[in-house]
């Protein structure tokens, strides 16, 4: 895949998640149809917190010199940021503003800051190329979650 293939696909990624949402009834993101397993909301509010902490680590990785890159817990995170109470919307529009930002940057990018590293603090070194692979298929990567709980809200 070339590098502009793949700033298409992030850039598509805010409205592969509209049209998936639009299969599914606003009043029923809450729920858990699955059992055990999170919410449509709840995906929502990961896919929105991990969209701008993957900006941050390919913006550091533009402008410092292999800084170090944090992990993060999401499940740490859906037990204290509150995901029952947020806005779908508004995490969409987060997620949507945030690639389109970075979108910007990325393609006034030279092809060479795509191999410039950071150090994750559990991955170990990885390159902007890599972490624009990886926030890339993130949303892809929950779709197929978010359309199991759309199938088992049909089926209840």
């Amino acid at each position: 895949m070339t590098l502009d293939q793949l700033l298409q696909q992030y850039e598509q990624g805010p409205e592969l998640l509209r049209a998936a949402l639009r299969q599914v009834k606003p009043e029923l993101y809450g729920l858990h149809p699955v059992p055990g397993k999170w919410s449509i909301q709840q995906v929502i509010c990961h896919l929105a917190d991990f969209e701008p902490i993957y900006a941050d680590r390919m913006k550091r990785v533009l402008v410092e010199d292999n800084p170090t890159l944090f992990g993060g817990d999401p499940d740490v995170f859906a037990a204290g940021l509150q995901y029952e109470h947020r806005s779908v919307l508004e995490e969409l529009e987060l997620i949507a503003c945030v690639r389109k930002q970075m979108a910007r940057i990325l393609r006034q990018s030279d092809v060479e800051d795509f191999q410039r590293t950071g150090v994750h603090s559990e991955a170990g070194p990885l390159t902007l190329e890599t972490l624009l692979e990886r926030i890339t298929n993130h949303i892809p990567h929950h779709l197929k979650f978010i359309q199991d709980k759309t199938e088992a809200l049909r089926r209840q």
